[in-house]
């Protein structure tokens, strides 16, 4: 069968770093939710703090449910951040609340990857349905124009992925620098919630890798890298 081709082999490196990463962010962001920052400021009164600074007076932070689930929403202009980072003083809730703000901060000063990003994700949540079904269908009906546009579809997400990485990265270099900057955290303070952010990009790293080595595999099922001698 198609998902038990020897091809899954090319997975295998992807698959031991998105576990990996999984359980690196789990177990730091742990770690350092148990440690308070010295200052004793939440990760709410830091993000306001921050958009505040640069002129976001309209942009709202609400509090949502579950772990990890803090993300910036560009359609809503509202930050959103789990309970366990809103009303805590801990050096992990600072790094994620400094981060969600990145973004808030990148859509207003138009940042490219992310207007990038914000574009295509409508042809990302496309392909995401549709891209390794229409592949298959082409694959065992011989249709080399539906494996095709699989492909293309899937080619869309890692491209996705990829851009991805830079405005992911971007917005943790802009909370170390703020949170260093504007005496939220002191150097030593600061080492902690760099491995917070650190931990949380190679969950990015894993998934951007995990999207090139699969689109390395329908490739290769489809006959363009060789694997197919018809």
């Amino acid at each position: 069968m198609f998902f038990w081709d020897p091809t899954m082999i090319i997975l295998i490196p992807a698959v031991i770093i998105t576990a990996y990463a999984q359980m690196k962010v789990q177990s730091t962001y742990h770690k350092y939710s148990q440690v308070a920052s010295k200052r004793g400021m939440t990760g709410a009164d830091v993000a306001r703090y921050i958009l505040n600074q640069n002129g976001l007076y309209d942009v709202p932070i609400e509090r949502v449910a579950g772990e990890l689930s803090d993300h910036y929403d560009p359609k809503s202009r509202v930050v959103r951040l789990s309970a366990g980072v809103y009303g805590s003083t801990s050096l992990a809730a600072l790094g994620v609340a400094a981060h969600e703000v990145g973004h808030a901060v990148q859509h207003d000063t138009g940042y490219l990857p992310l207007y990038i990003r914000s574009t295509i994700i409508p042809v990302t949540q496309f392909g995401s349905y549709l891209a390794i079904p229409l592949f298959c269908i082409g694959l065992f009906m011989g249709s080399p124009m539906l494996a095709e546009l699989g492909v293309l579809l899937f080619a869309a997400i890692v491209f996705f992925q990829m851009v991805t990485l830079p405005v992911e990265f971007n917005a943790s270099s802009r909370a170390l620098a703020t949170l260093s900057g504007e005496g939220f955290l002191d150097e030593t303070e600061l080492q902690g919630t760099r491995k917070v952010l650190s931990a949380a990009a190679l969950t990015y790293v894993a998934a951007a890798l995990m999207a090139v080595l699969q689109l390395v595999r329908l490739l290769i099922l489809s006959g363009a890298l060789g694997g197919n001698d018809d």
